[in-house]
C-alpha cells in the first residue's frame, strides 16, 4: 500500500476528471508534483550545505530563523522577492529577463524522464536518455543569454568561461553514460533501471559494481560537479575573479532562479547518476525491499548531495589551465577507454578472467594518464616571509 500511495493518488484524481481531458489532467498532475517536490529539495539542501560548510569550517551555519535555522530558506526566498529588480541601461531586456527562465525549465524537463520509484516516472520515453541530454544542452543558451545581454564585460567574460568548461566536461558525461547505454541496450531510464534488478547472492546487480561501471560513475560525478558550476570547478562565478560571472547584472528574484536552476541540475544530473549506475530505486540488499522504492530513490539523492557539500568544502578551486587541461587530456581519454572496455565486458563470458582483463584495462590508462598529466611540472619550494 506504501509502496504505490502516490501512484494511486494519481489514478484517483484522474479518474475524477471527464475521460477526453484525463491525458491533460495526468500530465498537469506530474507537472504540479515536480515543482512542488523539487524546489522544496531545493530549500532543504541549501539549510543542510550552509550547515555542513559551517561544520565542516568550524562555524556555525544558520541558526536564528526559526528552530535550528530551518526556516532560512522562507527568509532568503521572501527577501529575493521583495528585494528591486534592477536591470542595466544598456541591456537587453527581454533577453535579460529570459535567461533565468530559459535555465530553470530544462531541468524540470530533465527531472521529468526519470524513474524515482516503482511506476513513478512522469514521462516514460523510450530515448529517456537521450531527451536528458538534449533538453540539458539549453543550459549553455541560458547562460550565454545571461552574458550577452547583460551589457557588462564581467558578465560575458564570466558567460564566456562558463560555456567553454560545459562544453568541455559536458562530452566525458555523455561518453560516461554511453556506457551503460550499450550494455543496457536501451535509451529508456525505465529499462535501464530494470536491467540492474536481481541480487547475485548479496550484492545488487548494479553497474558501479562492475571496473567499467565504476570508471563511469567516478567520470559521471566528476563531469556532473563541472556542468553543475560547484566547486572545485565554479570558475564561471569565482568572486575573487569575476565577481559573480554571468549573472553580476541580476538581483531580486532573477538572481534567486539562477540559483535555483544550477541546484536543480545537480539534483538532475544526480538522479541520472543514481539510474545508470547505482540501481535506480531498487534496494541494496534483498531484505531491505520492504522499504518504498521511491524512499531509496532519494535517500541515495541525498547521499550524493552530501558528498556534493563534503567535496565543496574540501577541494580549492581549479585554475583555468588546470580544468581545461584535465577535462581534454585525462577525461576524455578515459572516457574512450571506458566504453572500449565495457564492450570487452559485454563480450566475454563471464568469470574471474573478465573481472581480470577490465580492471587492468581500467586501472593501467588511469595510471599512465594521471601520470602524464602532471609530468613536467617542476615546483619551486615556498618560502613564507612575515613582517617584522
Amino acid at each position: 500500500m506504501l509502496e504505490q500511495i502516490f501512484v494511486s493518488a494519481k489514478h484517483w484524481l484522474v479518474d475524477l476528471a471527464p475521460s477526453q481531458w484525463q491525458p491533460i489532467f495526468s500530465a498537469l498532475i506530474s507537472v504540479v508534483a515536480l515543482l512542488l517536490v523539487f524546489p522544496s529539495l531545493f530549500a532543504l539542501t541549501t539549510v543542510l550545505e550552509r550547515k555542513g560548510l559551517g561544520r565542516i569550517q568550524n562555524r556555525y551555519g544558520p541558526n536564528r530563523v526559526g528552530p535550528w535555522g530551518l526556516l532560512q530558506p522562507a527568509a532568503d526566498g521572501l527577501k529575493a522577492l521583495t528585494k528591486e529588480d534592477l536591470i542595466p541601461r544598456a541591456a537587453d531586456h527581454w533577453m535579460h529577463l529570459l535567461a533565468p527562465l530559459v535555465l530553470v525549465v530544462p531541468a524540470f524537463l530533465a527531472l521529468a524522464v526519470l524513474p524515482m520509484g516503482r511506476n513513478l516516472v512522469a514521462v516514460d520515453l523510450d530515448a529517456g536518455v537521450l531527451f536528458f541530454f538534449a533538453v540539458g544542452a539549453a543550459t549553455e543558451l541560458s547562460v550565454f543569454m545571461a552574458g550577452w545581454s547583460s551589457r557588462n564585460k564581467y558578465s560575458l567574460l564570466g558567460a564566456m568561461r562558463a560555456i567553454a568548461q560545459m562544453i568541455s566536461y559536458e562530452v566525458p558525461l555523455i561518453l560516461s553514460a554511453a556506457t551503460v547505454i550499450m550494455v543496457a541496450s536501451s535509451l529508456s531510464t525505465v529499462q535501464i533501471v530494470e536491467a540492474q534488478a536481481g541480487y547475485a547472492g548479496w550484492l545488487p546487480q548494479w553497474y558501479v559494481l562492475t571496473p567499467w561501471g565504476f570508471a563511469g560513475f567516478i567520470l559521471f560525478l566528476i563531469a556532473a560537479t563541472a556542468e553543475s558550476n560547484r566547486s572545485p570547478f565554479d570558475l564561471p562565478e569565482g568572486e575573487s575573479e569575476l565577481i559573480a560571472g554571468y549573472y553580476t547584472e541580476y538581483s531580486g528574484f532573477k538572481f534567486a532562479l539562477f540559483f535555483l536552476g544550477e541546484y536543480l541540475g545537480m539534483f538532475a544530473t544526480s538522479g541520472l547518476a543514481i539510474t545508470l549506475f547505482l540501481g535506480g530505486w531498487h534496494a541494496p540488499l534483498p531484505f531491505l525491499e520492504w522499504i518504498p522504492s521511491y524512499a531509496w530513490f532519494f535517500g541515495k539523492m541525498l547521499g550524493l548531495i552530501c558528498l556534493f557539500i563534503w567535496v565543496r568544502g574540501t577541494l580549492p578551486r581549479l585554475r583555468m589551465d588546470q580544468l581545461m587541461n584535465f577535462a581534454w587530456k585525462f577525461m576524455l581519454p578515459m572516457a574512450l577507454l571506458n566504453i572500449l572496455v565495457a564492450g570487452i565486458w559485454r563480450l566475454m563470458p563471464p568469470g574471474w578472467s573478465r573481472w581480470l582483463v577490465c580492471g587492468i584495462a581500467v586501472i593501467g590508462p588511469y595510471v599512465f594518464l594521471g601520470r602524464a598529466l602532471i609530468e613536467h611540472k617542476s615546483y619551486a619550494r615556498r618560502s613564507y616571509r612575515y613582517a617584522e
